[in-house]
């Protein structure tokens, strides 16, 4: 394999499972220097683990991202141990209540939803980005969602918002931090096994059958690591003309 991120610091959030513990470990593969962040300490400790088993090197640091507290200690403790930060992948999110209809959301659950994927989005970049500034480069990659590009499907509306701001987010600090060597993009990942999603399948089997047969032309699900590949291939060299962006690995979903 490649060795793209060779001397780079990687901070992957919500890297316990799914998207971000595959994208963490793909990092890692390629000589990035990881830190592995998660509300979960066990699981973030495990991604931990199969990274060391790969060869690579990564520590867990425990934080809530909706806390400016715990997103400004994570960062300063990922440049306290390797001295620089070079990109980054703002993966983590909740999905919150599914199945209700827009009215019938609760305030606490909106607020929830808004504070992981919204503000903890905000508060990553808040960090993250004077620590780029520094060496005059970066990249930045927020999870969204297909959701972020169209209304939700799944009575979810609150994450659909969430993940509609994240777009709006993306794309001004794109704009903003463009000429300073700071690229921005936005990942929109379809239907991806994972816990929320095979959760929510094994609950409605009925949403399973919708996905495979109407929404997704390829007529399948994504396996975290077909999302995760994407995320690091926009935080890579390889994508040094692309800021601003919100790409859609979905199967065709979105066609």
């Amino acid at each position: 394999m490649s060795q793209r991120f060779k001397g780079k610091v990687v901070i992957v959030t919500g890297a316990s499972a799914g998207i971000g513990q595959s994208a963490a470990i793909e990092f890692a593969k390629e000589g990035a220097r990881i830190a592995v962040v998660a509300r979960r300490a066990a699981e973030g400790e495990a991604t931990v683990r199969q990274i060391h088993r790969v060869g690579g090197d990564a520590m867990f640091i425990k934080t809530d991202v909706s806390k400016a507290s715990e997103v400004e200690a994570m960062v300063a403790t990922t440049v306290a141990a390797w001295g620089r930060l070079d990109c980054a992948f703002n993966n983590a999110g909740i999905s919150g209540d599914a199945l209700v209809p827009t009215a019938q959301h609760t305030e606490a659950n909106w607020d929830a939803v808004m504070a992981i994927n919204l503000k903890g989005v905000f508060l990553c970049m808040k960090y993250q980005i004077p620590e780029m500034q520094k060496h005059g480069r970066g990249a930045i990659v927020n999870n969204a969602s297909t959701f972020g590009l169209i209304g939700s499907t799944a009575g979810h509306a609150p994450y659909a918002a969430s993940k509609h701001g994240v777009i709006g987010l993306t794309k001004s600090a794109a704009i903003e931090y463009a000429e300073q060597g700071i690229r921005v993009n936005a990942l929109c990942p379809g239907w991806t096994h994972s816990e929320m999603v095979d959760g929510a399948i094994e609950a409605h089997p009925e949403i399973g059958t919708r996905i495979t047969t109407v929404d997704v032309p390829m007529g399948r699900i994504a396996d975290p690591i077909e999302i995760a590949r994407v995320a690091v291939w926009l935080c890579s060299d390889d994508a040094s003309y692309v800021t601003g962006q919100a790409f859609a690995p979905d199967g065709g979903w979105t066609a």
